[in-house]
């Protein structure tokens, strides 16, 4: 574990480094490490679910229980959102903005806020929507299902089922993710701009998604620290699967993977019935460490523009806690 957060730190002053030296050069390094962050990123994710996915496959009893872990995985994302959405509502009635003239201005905000094309689209086509967004998710899923078929059919080089091919690959994506953390110069603004009771929802997303995985844990046949390892991934598939994978063996990353996938679903595609029911913090809450990225266009349009400094904070603070609560649930 030491070394994984070694890593992450790496990367943090890397990038803050970068920026440093960015000021007043002639070829910005924070520009030419932003673009190659992102792509470098997403290719070790791709690397390191296709491995998880020859792990599975290579696995006959894990394969034969695909579609009982699919069900675990339902439970646990579906709890998990439950959760952020009960104690997110509840932090926004207790929140001092909170009064009847604040409730009744964001009612209308989804139509107010936006061009009618937008709103149109909102209302009539967010599935369609949902989708468009999801298509990184999706691709993510191909690589993991291309390395399970690889697995199933044993047509791999037996070197890729090593371990030290998959930490090394790990170590790499943590050393990328904390540079784009220390790249971002914005991040200190958003901060403080936050009241102090917003400030709380990272929070209450965790203990939501806690008490999602307590009330399932009395239902499978599962540890309380595995079921608290798998929530807390926060939606965030790929780099929770992989952690769950080398602490906890590929069985226990398979269910990782889909609950937290499913779990960003939920977000992108109940957004805007989680804000009618529990509230503008809700979806932001469900959507965990991706409500900086991928599902910040989708709460953009049903939680309104006011939200977006609150949903880029919010995703960047679960997202840094990832590696650290994962690891620790695995390790308890």
């Amino acid at each position: 574990m030491f070394i994984v957060i070694l890593f992450i730190f790496w990367g943090i002053l890397s990038g803050v480094l970068c920026r440093k030296l960015s000021t007043g050069a002639r070829i910005s390094l924070t520009d030419v490490a932003a673009r190659w962050q992102g792509r470098i990123v997403t290719w070790l994710v791709w690397l390191l679910l296709f491995l998880l996915g020859i792990e599975v496959g290579s696995n006959e009893m894990i394969v034969r229980s695909l579609p009982t872990l699919g069900v675990e995985a339902l439970l646990l994302s579906s709890a998990a959102t439950l959760g952020c959405c009960v104690l997110a509502w509840m932090l926004w009635r207790v929140s001092k903005n909170n009064t009847v003239q604040e409730n009744a201005k964001y009612e209308t905000s989804a139509e107010k806020e936006g061009n009618p094309a937008e709103k149109e689209g909102l209302q009539g086509s967010s599935l369609i929507r949902g989708l468009k967004v999801m298509k990184g998710s999706l691709i993510v899923v191909g690589f993991f299902v291309i390395g399970l078929l690889g697995g199933i059919e044993k047509m791999v080089p037996s070197w890729l089922l090593d371990g030290d091919v998959s930490f090394v690959a790990l170590c790499g994506l943590l050393l990328f993710v904390g540079l784009g953390i220390g790249l971002n110069p914005e991040m200190k603004k958003e901060v403080r701009s936050l009241s102090p009771r917003m400030a709380l929802l990272p929070v209450v997303t965790i203990i939501g998604s806690w008490l999602g995985a307590l009330l399932i844990w009395t239902v499978l046949h599962r540890t309380l620290s595995d079921c608290m390892a798998i929530n807390s991934g926060f939606a965030y598939y790929s780099l929770s699967s992989i952690f769950i994978t080398e602490y906890r063996g590929a069985e226990l990353g398979t269910i990782a993977l889909l609950a937290n996938i499913i779990r960003e679903m939920l977000t992108l595609l109940g957004a805007p019935l989680m804000a009618r029911w529990f509230g503008p913090l809700a979806p932001i809450s469900a959507g965990g460490a991706t409500t900086m990225d991928t599902t910040l266009p989708i709460l953009s349009q049903t939680v309104g523009q006011r939200y977006i400094a609150l949903s880029i904070y919010h995703g960047f603070v679960v997202d840094f806690t990832v590696p650290f609560l994962v690891s620790w649930w695995c390790m308890v």
